[in-house]
């Protein structure tokens, strides 16, 4: 406790704690002003007089647990308001009486302060012990202080944050990023004279391999070419037999060169632990549906026989806009999932032709697009929805094509991503009005930067018009935290 309020009342790692100060605190702790810790000469707090306060219940307590201190950092959107001290204080008592550790009226509750030193966020930090001398054992206080702060946000008018697309992927544990962070370093020391590329900046290798298996995953024709496209981008692949049936397939893990546990062993992911979407039998639901006839039939029998037409950016965005005018007069959302899905797996094979293996900003905006198309419920199968056939026929075309013609199709590929763009503004409307806030946040992320992307060097931009003036700019989307995830 002494510790962590030496640090709540210290400078900062940067300086950037300001005028420090408890706003709230437990029931019968009395006025404010006498539980500040006083201001010596040299500009440090003494945070004695509180430690002993705060653990007095611990020292008393029965079988006290050996870590006895709670503590919750809770943050508002660099948007919101600058909220005061008051309505902080109100805050910090709403989310840990939802968590049970001090339930309002509760005189015997355990002993708490909420700590200020900067404008956007307070510390509440609590000891595990209840002043009757009971302990207090949270359970499942992480969802219940988000639920609380999902209400106060409504209530307060705050920037409200949806659930993430539950399910649309596995994230990285703060050990796979730590793992990734030494390795960057150590790569930099031992060559820092090379490029690391946007895979060496520090990415867990979970997020490799969750792009590099949806970029094959949205172009394989079969289970045989799935597994050829992975071989042939790098990853490992191990298959997983049944126990009953050898000879039959039941799951597959990947892994990365070079990426090893202490006793040298490859680390495997299995599709599961990547994206649920990725599990072998819901790709294998995407192989068996037949694209029918028509334009997406004719897409996937000519990128079979790798014989590429010289239009192909241009075919690609009116299959993109007939599949946005089917999407926009759907009555299904199941339909309009299906359709936002194959769009998903056409973006993501386009920014691969395009950027290639190492990715850039359209890798990044496909990713975007992919968070907002997932959908929890599931979506309609593409045997009952031609348009979504056709464009996973043409994501296969694309594939097929490598790269784009350079000089000859500019002005096509822009039309294609601005068609793209404009189905993300359709595809944001319809998360929005399923109050899916997370997933229309990452359409409009999507919809906004795509207009902005730039053809790959060598097209001839001197002879294109800039379209990109016609469409304004969206804002950027909210803040990540260390996992890349909203706020």
């Amino acid at each position: 406790m002494g510790g962590l309020l030496r640090y709540l009342f210290g400078p900062g790692k940067r300086e950037e704690h300001v005028r420090p100060r408890v706003v709230a605190a437990w029931d019968g702790s009395g006025p404010l002003d006498a539980l500040q810790p006083p201001e010596r000469s040299g500009g440090w707090h003494d945070v004695r007089g509180l430690t002993n306060l705060l653990e007095q219940p611990v020292r008393a307590g029965f079988r006290a647990p050996s870590a006895p201190v709670w503590h919750a950092s809770i943050r508002n959107h660099p948007t919101d308001r600058i909220l005061s001290d008051a309505q902080w204080a109100h805050i910090a008592a709403e989310v840990i009486a939802a968590v049970g550790l001090a339930p309002h009226g509760d005189v015997d509750a355990v002993r708490w302060v909420a700590v200020r030193h900067n404008d956007d966020h307070v510390h509440v930090v609590a000891t595990l012990v209840r002043q009757d001398r009971r302990t207090v054992w949270p359970w499942q206080d992480k969802r219940k202080a988000q639920a609380a702060c999902r209400d106060l946000e409504q209530r307060y008018g705050l920037y409200r944050v949806a659930p993430p697309g539950k399910g649309s992927r596995r994230w990285p544990s703060p050990a796979e990023l730590n793992k990734a962070a030494r390795l960057r370093t150590a790569s930099s020391s031992t060559r820092p004279g090379r490029e690391t590329g946007r895979a060496g900046r520090g990415v867990a290798p979970r997020e490799r391999l969750r792009r590099r298996v949806r970029e094959a995953a949205a172009v394989a024709t079969d289970e045989r070419d799935f597994f050829a496209r992975l071989a042939q981008a790098g990853v490992r692949v191990k298959l997983r037999r049944g126990t009953r049936d050898p000879e039959q397939v039941t799951g597959y893990a990947v892994g990365l060169d070079g990426h090893r546990t202490a006793t040298g062993d490859t680390v495997w992911y299995g599709g599961g632990r990547l994206a649920p979407d990725l599990t072998l039998p819901q790709l294998r639901s995407r192989w068996t549906e037949t694209p029918p006839t028509g334009r997406g039939g004719n897409a996937a029998r000519v990128a079979a026989t790798g014989i590429v037409p010289p239009d192909v950016s241009r075919r690609a965005a009116e299959t993109v806009r007939d599949a946005h005018e089917a999407m926009r007069a759907a009555s299904s959302p199941l339909v309009a999932s299906a359709i936002a899905s194959a769009a998903a797996d056409l973006l993501t094979a386009t920014a691969t032709a395009w950027e290639g293996r190492e990715g850039g900003p359209l890798s990044d905006a496909a990713d975007w697009f992919d968070r907002a198309a997932h959908d929890l419920h599931g979506r309609a199968s593409a045997r009952r929805v031609s348009q979504a056939s056709h464009l996973r026929a043409m994501a296969r075309l694309i594939a097929a094509t490598g790269t784009v013609s350079r000089d000859r199709d500019t002005v096509a590929a822009l039309h294609l991503v601005f068609t793209v763009a404009a189905l993300a503004e359709s595809l944001a409307d319809l998360r929005k009005a399923q109050d899916r806030l997370h997933q229309a946040r990452a359409a409009r992320h999507a919809a906004g930067h795509l207009p902005l992307y730039h053809p790959p060097a060598g097209t001839a931009d001197a002879r294109t018009p800039d379209a990109r003036a016609a469409r304004p700019p969206t804002p950027d989307p909210p803040s990540l935290d260390r996992r890349g995830r909203q706020r």
